[in-house]
């Protein structure tokens, strides 16, 4: 199996900065992209940032300039540092993977999400 486990998550005043962390574990033979996405109430799941196997990095244009993707292939880790946060910034934050398992091949899997909630 595989896992898909995220933290850092929590409450920040506007402005105020926080870092996700995800970590991948399982029968993992290698990962592609990994990315963030967020869904807040009432609005469909967007993607946030991703970042391919190589470090080619895309941003949604409302987070552009304010986060930044990085990851750590040794240990199968993604991050979304979140500086300058706005209200609307507030979500639940899903990490993503496309990974391929031992004798398979690459899927989509999902975290959990985390709450991330910016008062203004």
């Amino acid at each position: 199996q595989v896992q898909l486990v995220e933290s850092g998550g929590g409450l920040v005043q506007a402005g105020g900065s926080l870092r996700l962390s995800c970590a991948a574990s399982g029968s993992i033979f290698s990962i592609s992209a990994m990315g963030w996405y967020r869904q807040a109430p009432g609005k469909q799941r967007e993607s946030v940032a991703t970042i391919t196997g190589i470090a080619r990095t895309n941003y949604a244009d409302s987070v552009k300039g304010r986060f930044t993707i990085s990851r750590d292939n040794a240990k199968n880790m993604v991050y979304l540092q979140m500086n300058s946060l706005k209200p609307e910034d507030t979500a639940v934050y899903y990490c993503n993977a496309y990974i391929r398992r031992m004798g398979s091949n690459f899927s989509d899997y999902w975290g959990q999400g985390t709450q991330v909630t910016v008062s203004s």
